[in-house]
């Protein structure tokens, strides 16, 4: 490519690769040097576009942060706010198997180690649970949950659903308890805590399954 020539997903192809070497090799791979080999660029090119590995390291953030909004705004809701709940679980769950890389460095945690993510950065995650909390308000002005404030129960079953996906794409989850059944018996058990039926319960995570998400 000549110096003119641009290559318009650039950034999107660093931000990717700076997710696989920090999800595979944990944050002393990432260095500038090995990330523009490793996408055929420059060294300049990663610094013009990002500044430094801090910066490109909270766009990886809020790339996967974004990815998965998209997909939870992308459920439609129905007449069974229920079933929408199990919905966007199922979401969740096919946007971290699709952006898996992307989702192992998404949290922060050690995989970070040595890169600085601010509150700020933090928020920008936490509104991808707007969506969900307000299925949990439709579930509950529908009298199939009890009264809760809705941000709490969503957390519960953030935490709980976060926990699973870890462990799938951990490969822990395998014949006779794989990832479908684990979630199918998790997300049955939390709607009777959060106050439905098991008829009801049951046949909102059954027409939940049939959707595509």
């Amino acid at each position: 490519m000549s110096p003119r020539q641009v290559d318009p997903n650039l950034s999107a192809r660093l931000i990717e690769a700076a997710a696989r070497l920090l999800s595979e090799e944990g944050p002393a791979a990432l260095s500038t040097r090995k990330l523009a080999a490793t996408v055929g660029t420059s060294t300049m090119a990663v610094y013009t576009r990002f500044g430094g590995m801090d910066d490109l390291v909270r766009a990886v953030v809020r790339e996967g942060f974004t990815l998965l909004n998209r997909r939870l705004e992308a459920v439609e809701e129905t007449d069974d706010p229920v079933a929408d709940v199990v919905a966007l679980g199922w979401a969740y769950r096919a946007n971290a198997r699709e952006h898996r890389h992307l989702y192992n460095v998404m949290f922060g945690g050690s995989g970070l180690s040595g890169f600085s993510l601010t509150d700020a950065d933090r928020q920008h995650g936490r509104y991808t649970l707007d969506a969900l909390v307000g299925a949990v308000k439709r579930c509950v002005a529908a009298e199939r949950f009890h009264p809760a404030e809705p941000h709490l129960l969503a957390h519960q079953l953030w935490i709980a659903l976060h926990g699973l996906v870890t462990l799938d794409l951990g490969g822990y989850l395998v014949e006779p308890l794989t990832a479908d059944v684990c979630y199918q018996a998790q997300i049955c058990g939390m709607l009777l805590g959060a106050g439905d039926t098991p008829p009801r319960a049951t046949a909102s995570v059954a027409l939940a399954a049939r959707r595509e998400v």
